[in-house]
């Protein structure tokens, strides 16, 4: 098999076109959700939630808040894991909840994960007794019968109901529904779903290979990742990045295809930056989320939004969406690189653009 040979820029570019990010928009919104595979589910919205940032980023003005609510509650999408996906794709993952904890030989924390399960089987029971017959239901609404509390260091200790929930998604056995306020509500697996099962070893390289044509370029093997992961094991085709150490794979369909670039801000979300050290190796761009750092320890913001300019990633957009006031304050614009006067022209145009959508204006510190 050939292996390519691509110079930063071609990998760049190829990263940047396979997120629906160059200068060709996508159709809709489920063109995207398709396409991208997922949608992060966070609920953090300092400028907006994470998954309409994305949309809205892509898809530009025409994309509306309300679209993505409305899919979820009609189960035109549907969410796995905090990742909100196509219908289509949670065949993919059946194969994998049926054989829940794992495939043998089991580590220690999938068998302990599976004992506390069964030692609660009776709760298990009640809450799918109770979806069955009320369902869909917030995990509040549901009822909390262990006998064996579940232990924790973090913030799940003792949060038993929600705890369960998450392995009897893990399971298949129960689903995700949309939201009841700021409640996520529950119902049976077998209501949401569809019946379609993939075999798990086909299923596995389906992803792979949906998953490498959502990054466009990936390692074969990478640390790792909860939820979904960032590499791609054996699909695509072998290729080396001239100034990066390691080999790669991509997907031969996005090669050879011409760019034309535009300047997007992006969610600090956004696979386009989640996977930090692929984002580093390819865009040699130095950022991180600072959400959870003192704010006397952050450089660039408390929900600083990474700022593409073609197949660059020039600089972090400091902004918070300040809704009683109506305003999208911009309390910074962190350059990475010198901006001539067309990227800056192009990066307040996108500012200006973002307040639009938001449906607030735009304050920054000499309008204040």
């Amino acid at each position: 098999m050939i292996e390519h040979t691509l110079s930063r820029a071609d990998a760049r570019r190829l990263a940047v076109r396979a997120q629906l990010l160059d200068a060709q928009r996508p159709g809709d919104m489920f063109d995207v959700v398709r396409r991208l595979t997922l949608l992060q589910n966070d609920p953090a919205a300092a400028v907006a939630p994470s998954a309409d940032l994305v949309l809205w980023s892509r898809l530009g003005p025409g994309y509306r808040r309300a679209e993505l609510r409305d899919a979820l509650d009609e189960q035109a999408l549907l969410e796995l894991h905090g990742l909100i996906r196509p219908p289509e794709d949670i065949a993919l993952y059946r194969a994998e909840m049926a054989a829940w904890p794992g495939l043998p030989p089991l580590r220690p924390w999938q068998e302990s994960q599976a004992e506390w399960v069964d030692a609660n089987d009776g709760c298990r029971r009640d809450i799918l007794a109770r979806l069955r017959t009320d369902g869909p239901l917030t995990a509040r609404e549901l009822p909390d019968s262990c006998v064996v509390p579940w232990r924790s260091s973090g913030w799940t200790n003792n949060r038993n109901v929600r705890k369960l929930l998450d392995f009897l998604v893990q399971r298949g056995e129960v689903a995700a529904v949309g939201k009841r306020g700021a409640d996520r509500l529950w119902d049976l697996a077998e209501r949401v779903y569809p019946d379609d099962v993939v075999p798990l070893d086909d299923a596995l390289r389906l992803r792979d290979e949906r998953r490498l044509r959502a990054l466009g370029i990936a390692r074969a093997r990478a640390p790792e990742a909860p939820t979904e992961p960032n590499d791609v094991r054996d699909v695509g085709e072998p290729a080396v990045v001239e100034g990066v150490r390691g080999r790669w794979r991509v997907d031969p369909a996005l090669l050879d295809q011409p760019f034309r670039g535009r300047t997007a801000l992006l969610s600090p979300l956004d696979r386009l930056v989640f996977d930090r050290k692929r984002m580093t190796e390819l865009f040699a761009f130095d950022y991180q989320l600072e959400m959870f750092k003192p704010a006397a320890q952050r450089r660039w913001g408390y929900w600083a939004m990474p700022v593409l300019h073609h197949d660059r990633l020039v600089g972090k957009l400091d902004a918070t969406a300040d809704r009683e006031a109506g305003v999208l304050r911009v309390d910074a614009i962190h350059r990475d690189v010198p901006f001539s006067a067309a990227m800056t022209r192009a990066v307040r145009r996108e500012i200006d653009a973002l307040a639009a959508w938001l449906g607030l204006r735009v304050c920054t510190p000499d309008t204040a």
